[in-house]
């Protein structure tokens, strides 16, 4: 195996800190995986070496206001001065066209992860065409009275404070929420996983663990917004394959109800391969959760990629 970082160029403006890990052998497809709010493409090294293993190449970058990638309108905790989404959306892009060009052929599958997850689904309703697979896990996508009084709460404090301040309100209603629904906790991020390692090492991270400010909440807000509008879910492939995972522990989806619903609203919305699995007894980072939750959800990922990439019809001219 093989592992690189590098710096992609972005039309956004970004540099975007990006790490692929390659197999021994050509690999069989690829993965993009979209990394979740207030951490960095670098706590998912492990996996990229596991996936790699399996013949797997594996592209990670950071987004827009987090780890190591920098633009003049996104310095850490903003997605951008304004147009974040679709910056975010044609960041992704981006890596996808360098392992396209660095892969010919090779089906392309997303996993996204929690925030990763939204930003996967408006990738895949602006950029899904040839798509081999799309992986929503540990995500809610409600749009109920909670987040309506959220977004009401926000703009009183975005009057009071303005856009690029901590939000008090969001970490209120997200981490501390999530902390303290933790029958024993031991720290305020046991909502995690199970495993104390992961959990100590997310705590000791400096690139991990901080509030996003008002203006990357708003961003996150539109994300998941837009995505569940129903003339976006239309515009998604009805054939493109899709995966959806949560922790029965997981506070951040209700303990993987809101996961259920979400691979129902997309079923409903005319999507035909719509799996959806959750992994019980596990926390909000599945693939980051203690065995055998990780290897439950590990062996899902690779069974959705074994399939698909199989069947996966390949681009005009590849060999």
């Amino acid at each position: 195996m093989s592992e690189r970082s590098f710096l992609i160029d972005s039309p956004t403006g970004a540099a975007l800190q990006t790490y692929r890990t390659e197999p021994e052998r050509p690999a069989r497809a690829v993965l993009l995986v979209l990394h979740g709010l207030a951490e960095h493409a670098g706590r998912h090294r492990s996996l990229a070496l596991e996936l790699a293993r399996g013949g797997l190449a594996v592209y990670v970058h950071d987004h827009r206001g987090h780890g190591s990638t920098t633009a003049i309108d996104a310095p850490l905790r903003r997605f951008a001065g304004k147009g974040g989404p679709a910056k975010l959306t044609r960041d992704v892009h981006a890596v996808r066209q360098r392992a396209e060009a660095e892969h010919p052929g090779c089906p392309v599958f997303v996993l996204g992860h929690s925030m990763g997850a939204h930003l996967a689904l408006n990738y895949a309703q602006t950029y899904g065409e040839g798509l081999a697979g799309l992986l929503l896990w540990n995500a809610s996508f409600e749009r109920g009275w909670q987040m309506r009084l959220g977004r009401a709460a926000l703009k009183a404090e975005k009057a009071l404070k303005g856009s690029d301040v901590a939000s008090a309100v969001f970490a209120r209603a997200t981490f501390e929420i999530w902390s303290k629904s933790m029958t024993t906790r031991r720290t305020a991020f046991d909502w995690l996983s199970h495993d104390e390692q992961v959990v100590d090492r997310y705590i000791a991270d400096p690139l991990c663990g901080w509030t996003p400010t008002i203006s990357m909440v708003e961003d996150l807000f539109a994300l998941i917004d837009d995505a569940m509008l129903p003339g976006r879910l239309a515009k998604i492939s009805r054939r493109l394959p899709i995966h959806c995972l949560g922790g029965s522990d997981d506070p951040a989806t209700a303990g993987g109800t809101e996961v259920r619903r979400l691979a129902v609203r997309l079923q409903e919305a005319g999507s035909l391969d719509v799996t959806c699995h959750i992994v019980e007894g596990a926390r909000h980072e599945t693939l980051n959760e203690r065995d055998p939750q990780r290897d439950e959800a590990l062996r899902e990922l690779m069974g959705f990629i074994d399939h698909h990439a199989a069947v996966a019809p390949k681009p005009f001219g590849a060999l």
